[in-house]
């Protein structure tokens, strides 16, 4: 600020009359702008990048699933902060058709967050049901190649796009009594995988984030998060020492969504605070 306020002394003193004397704050603004250039070059820099950033979705369409639950709430937040046009949809997806009748529904999409979430079974592997691994698979899996299908031939007519699925870390490290759904999520990130190379030519970008211990309201309420067991585990066996907050990870979900994420081709980014880091 105090920077930008000195390129301002500076321009003020075009348009004033002459001979008129420096205000005490304005001499002791450019003091310290000559005393310490690179100092506020980088306060320059960092101003302007966040500048750069606050826009970086700017005249991009996004469709948000389940926005009202997992990270939907903060990613609709975020994303429209970066001025994404936010589609928030709660729809359920796991019925056939559900999928196709909503993205027909959503208009012409540059990007597609698929956050799909259900609250996490913890059936001992020995006793989960058909009925169990169906009912998880049905909301976690099944209707991400039914929005692939549905969404992709728009984005390659356009001629670009980009799927964002936000998933877990659950699938990267062995937990008891999570068979069921660090197997769906499993089945999550090995879809990115594969559909990210193959649409890759389309410039489709398919990619995931796998995470873990990140603040939301589905899988680590507030009753959770106040629990002192909850609170030993935390420090126990997160490196971080702490959830990541919901911001943190939808900041880096807006990026991933921005063209500044080009690069990517279906990778897998582990947002845990350590807890898995492959």
């Amino acid at each position: 600020e105090a920077f930008l306020y000195g390129i301002w002394c500076a321009e003020s003193l075009k348009k004033r009359p002459h001979p008129q004397p420096l205000s005490r704050m304005e001499r002791g603004v450019f003091v310290q702008v000559l005393n310490r250039p690179m100092v506020f070059a980088r306060q320059f820099l960092i101003h302007s990048e966040g500048n750069r950033m606050s826009g970086i979705l700017q005249g991009k369409r996004i469709l948000i699933t389940q926005a009202g639950e997992f990270m939907g709430p903060m990613l609709c937040e975020v994303l429209a902060e970066h001025g994404a046009e936010v589609v928030a949809s709660q729809a359920l997806l796991s019925e056939p058709g559900a999928a196709e009748r909503l993205v027909a529904s959503s208009g012409d999409l540059d990007v597609l967050v698929a956050n799909l979430a259900i609250p996490a079974p913890s059936t001992p592997a020995v006793e989960v049901t058909d009925a169990e691994w169906q009912q998880t698979f049905a909301a976690l899996v099944d209707p991400l190649p039914r929005l692939v299908r549905a969404v992709v031939p728009g984005m390659t007519a356009r001629g670009h796009g980009k799927i964002l699925v936000i998933g877990s870390a659950s699938a990267l490290r062995g937990m008891r009594r999570a068979s069921t759904y660090s197997a769906a999520r499993g089945a999550q990130l090995a879809y990115v995988q594969a559909v990210g190379v193959e649409l890759a030519q389309h410039n489709i970008k398919v990619n995931a984030i796998a995470q873990n211990f990140v603040d939301n309201p589905t899988y680590f309420p507030e009753e959770v998060q106040r629990n002192p067991r909850f609170q030993e585990r935390l420090k126990r066996e997160v490196p971080l020492g702490r959830l990541v907050s919901a911001r943190e990870d939808a900041e880096f979900a807006a990026y991933l969504c921005s063209d500044a994420a080009d690069c990517f081709v279906g990778q897998i980014f582990p947002i845990c605070g350590g807890w898995a880091i492959r």
